[in-house]
């Protein structure tokens, strides 16, 4: 069995979009149901879920980012980078810029929910310890972590924008 040429060899770059896409979905599907499980949800219920503590790094910050950031906007990206050409009939402005868009959101999104989760269960811990103490120094630690890891994934995002304005901008100036 042969595979079909692609139609937009370009597009090709646009699989790791949607192929990421679809692993975040199924690492927040799984994210999900683990979370609501009887002992889970109890511990996350006793540290705080969902609304403050520890507990709600992990349900619902972890899990809504993995779903929505990974799953969604990741598609949401590669649909337009697929569609922005098309409709406007000019090139993108940078294709350098698809690999970037992907590489930045994509690690700092790995790196947002690794956080959350790490630093959730860690807190977590320590708190069901009455480590207060132990658990304020632990969220000192993260706040420099989440800060920058989030500021890697907020570079993909900006790439992403810039990428696509650009590319309007230049639609408006063709003859």
């Amino acid at each position: 069995m042969t595979t079909p040429p692609i139609a937009y060899p370009e597009d090709r770059d646009l699989i790791k979009f949607l192929f990421f896409s679809t692993f975040c979905l199924m690492v927040g599907t799984i994210h999900g149901v683990w979370q609501i499980q009887p002992p889970v949800r109890e511990w996350l219920d006793s540290i705080g879920s969902p609304y403050g503590g520890p507990g709600h790094m992990i349900d619902p910050l972890a899990h809504a980012h993995m779903n929505l950031v990974g799953g969604v906007v990741t598609l949401c990206m590669a649909a337009t980078y697929y569609m922005l050409p098309k409709i406007t009939g000019v090139a993108l402005w940078s294709r350098r810029l698809v690999f970037h868009t992907f590489w930045w959101t994509a690690i700092g999104l790995l790196g947002f929910y690794t956080t959350l989760m790490t630093f959730g269960t860690l807190e977590g811990n320590l708190l069901l310890a009455g480590d207060l103490e132990g658990m304020d120094e632990m969220h000192q630690l993260y706040k420099p972590v989440i800060a920058s890891i989030a500021s890697i994934m907020g570079v993909g995002f900006w790439v992403f924008f810039f990428n696509v304005f650009a590319t309007i901008k230049k639609a408006y100036k063709k003859p």
